[in-house]
């Protein structure tokens, strides 16, 4: 028969664990499955009895914490992860989802790689240039923005699909001193994407359940609360002050500039189609879709982005939006499936500039390959495979990493 070996684990340790973690003993009882019980972690917790060496590397692997920290005598003093991130809607600072959590936790994380490996490879991590004030109109602003991250409205139009938009994008965004990840989507809800607000190096997180069309508006939305960030208009979520209301012209202020960066006015009111449906009062599913394929994202935003500039009145968009949900009713989309490899997935996951700084550390000896392993998320034996194609290949190796 097996000897069960007790874990020598220090209670307090245990309850850190969990709660930094974001679990109560019930859902860490439940994430941890078969053979673990709420009184069973309470019993652990209290020093009444003492899990296995199995079951502590178990919650270990839960928490995601080394296995070794159940062992000091004092739990380590952390900063909130609240002070790291802006304000979510409908999250409230220190009561966040354990997947939320976890996120934040691996976006902070990267960040502080990032800055080691500058660093290291002895650059300075460039300034975040662009400010905003919300006293500033929102067209203007997103003018100031679009301008900066010197994407033409010739090149839009010829961009070949969503995927490719996204991608061009990320870079433009990247180029401004900003890492761009993504979060595993699973148990975040509606969090689509958020910002770690601290500089040199802020980093946006991008849900990866987000749709391809979408998360260029994502992407920008969360530059745009960056820049309130940096003009000294918007704080990390643990000291916001504002209520709800205060909050939600914040989010306003935000999606109005975004829609100015990725549908200019002007261009909005050149096009044949918008013109077309403002000369005959008739607003159509189908003409928004033309609309929406050639600013490449969704006829939603189309709609809203008209509203707002004055183009479609408030009674033709409430109706503009019951036919788009009747439409997608008898439309479903269906979900596209494909096999990423390994190093596609790291690049997504990680983004291009975050991943190009572990490459260039490691090809010139500062790091070795267990440590962009580790930095990467990535299987050892995928490290030179990676190292070779983004030499060879970055471009296209990014492309195949924004889905």
């Amino acid at each position: 028969m097996a000897v069960r070996l007790p874990a020598l684990v220090n209670p307090l340790l245990l309850i850190w664990a969990r709660e930094e973690a974001g679990y109560s003993l019930a859902g860490a009882a439940e994430r941890a499955g078969s053979g673990f019980t709420e009184a069973k972690l309470q019993a652990w917790e209290r020093g009444e009895t003492q899990p296995t060496i199995r079951q502590a590397e178990r919650l270990a692997k839960i928490y995601e914490r080394p296995f070794s920290i159940f062992s000091l005598l004092t739990p380590p003093k952390l900063p909130p992860l609240s002070g790291e991130y802006r304000r979510l809607p409908g999250v409230r600072p220190g009561e966040e989802v354990p997947e939320l959590r976890l996120a934040v936790r691996r976006l902070v994380q990267r960040r502080r790689i990032a800055l080691h490996l500058f660093a290291e490879l002895g650059d300075d991590p460039p300034d975040f240039p662009f400010r905003a004030q919300m006293s500033e109109p929102v067209e203007v602003v997103g003018d100031r923005l679009r301008e900066m991250l010197a994407v033409t409205l010739s090149d839009q139009f010829n961009w070949p699909s969503e995927y490719a938009a996204y991608r061009i994008w990320r870079g433009a965004v990247e180029r401004l001193g900003i890492l761009v990840c993504q979060m595993p989507g699973k148990g975040l809800g509606e969090i689509r994407g958020t910002s770690i607000i601290h500089f040199p190096l802020p980093v946006i997180g991008i849900n990866s359940k987000e749709l391809s069309l979408s998360k260029a508006f994502t992407l920008l939305h969360e530059v745009v609360h960056l820049a309130l960030t940096a003009a000294n208009k918007e704080v990390p979520a643990l000291n916001e002050k504002r209520d709800d209301l205060g909050w939600q012209e914040v989010e306003r202020f935000c999606e109005g500039v975004v829609g100015a960066i990725l549908m200019p006015g002007k261009a909005m009111q050149l096009d044949e189609d918008v013109s077309a449906q403002r000369r005959e009062h008739v607003w159509d599913i189908a003409r928004s879709r033309r609309v929406a394929k050639r600013f490449r994202v969704t006829p939603t935003a189309i709609a809203t982005r008209l509203l707002r500039l004055g183009f479609m009145p408030p009674a033709a968009y409430a109706q503009w939006k019951e036919d788009w949900l009747n439409y997608c009713a008898a439309h479903p989309e269906h979900p596209r499936f494909g096999i990423a490899t390994p190093t596609e997935k790291a690049v997504s996951r990680n983004g291009p500039l975050y991943t190009s700084l572990v490459l260039g550390a490691l090809n010139s000896d500062r790091i070795s390959s267990v440590d962009a392993s580790h930095y990467l998320d990535l299987g050892f034996e995928y490290v030179e495979t990676l190292r070779r194609d983004w030499i060879e290949k970055p471009a296209a190796l990014a492309a195949l990493a924004s889905d």
